[in-house]
């Protein structure tokens, strides 16, 4: 009897050992801009190798469908390059935290065959999305570029079609230097432009800057670079034709000054390397969870995109925060507590 109850007690053992499920990851969903979309999603393959027990699920859906699943509360956290107003932040009941993630550039990516240097006056740039600049030999464009062997092509334009934070500061830069711009189209995530056809996402836009001879897109730096798609060098306030780069994105960041709730942009720096559209993003949290688990492992993964995660931030095309970017992000991230 004794020999039948060890028997029964070392199955029963084994049979919990190797049927027992084991513990489900602590899932983390979140949903946003395209813009930081790559920086991302690495950090969570990244964090996942350092902490197995949490995987995080990043959305590349875009600023504005980002800001509407983190209002309704179908995501864990949001992400928009047009950080959220205080409109939007309004209808949040659990309250909002705003924290700068990553930072990058916007450039005009253009596809024009022999044309590697191209340079893109301030009147120029929003000449193009008004529609008044038709032909790539306009002379507005040919007394920028002397050198160049500018085509009689029609200019084909590229923009976003779905709401987006790209688009946010994209025409947020056009409309502060050209008042015809901000009459006529404004600054918002979606806006209707006088010319063009649309691409979802900078995934979208990139494509079809690529795959058409003539045409022209606002995307993030890391997309038209990967792509392998010529950029223009853009005038900023000082008059100078500034080539996109991490140097010159810097630049333009560096001299950047937060209010208390981290939302800022450089609407038209001034500097004489300043590169002209430069932004940062921001990643948007509720002031407080009702998941404790959760909420650790939602912070555990903000903090190491914030530190160990910037070092991948250059190597996809995008600007490492500095250091007191960092500890103000870090310190908000604090203030996220527990309902």
């Amino acid at each position: 009897m004794k020999l039948k109850t060890t028997l029964a007690t070392c199955l029963s053992l084994a049979t919990s050992l190797f049927l027992t499920p084991k513990a489900s990851a602590q899932q983390i969903s979140g949903a946003g801009a395209t813009f930081p979309a790559s920086l991302y999603q690495r950090w969570s393959v990244e964090f996942n190798k350092v902490q197995p027990a949490v995987k995080v699920n990043y959305q590349s859906v875009g600023s504005g469908a980002g800001v509407k699943n983190f209002t309704q509360g179908v995501v864990d956290f949001g992400a928009s390059d047009a950080a959220m107003s205080d409109a939007e932040i309004a209808k949040v009941k659990q309250g909002v935290v705003m924290i700068p993630a990553t930072a990058g550039i916007i450039v005009f990516a253009y596809n024009l065959p022999g044309v590697s240097d191209l340079n893109l006056s301030r009147e120029a740039m929003s000449g193009i999305y008004l529609g008044s600049i038709k032909k790539w030999n306009d002379p507005m464009i040919v007394k920028d570029n002397p050198n160049a062997k500018l085509p009689d092509l029609p200019i084909q334009v590229a923009s976003r079609s779905d709401g987006s934070g790209t688009t946010y500061v994209f025409t947020q830069h056009l409309s502060a230097i050209s008042s015809k711009f901000s009459d006529e189209v404004g600054t918002d995530k979606s806006v209707t432009f006088p010319v063009g056809v649309g691409g979802k996402g900078n995934e979208g836009v990139t494509a079809l800057v690529k795959q058409s001879i003539g045409m022209i897109g606002y995307v993030e730096y890391g997309y038209a670079r990967d792509n392998g798609l010529a950029m223009a060098h853009l005038q900023n306030k000082s008059g100078t034709f500034v080539e996109p780069s991490m140097e010159s994105g810097t630049a333009t960041l560096s001299a950047v000054q937060f209010p208390e709730n981290l939302r800022v942009w450089p609407e038209d720096p001034t500097g004489v390397n300043d590169y002209p559209i430069a932004t940062f993003t921001w990643l948007l949290f509720y002031k407080e969870y009702s998941d404790e688990a959760k909420l650790k492992a939602l912070k555990e993964f903000v903090n190491y995109g914030l530190t160990t995660g910037q070092s991948f931030a250059e190597d996809l095309g995008y600007i490492p925060l500095p250091a007191s970017v960092v500890e103000k992000s870090q310190a908000a991230l604090a203030t996220i507590i527990k309902k």
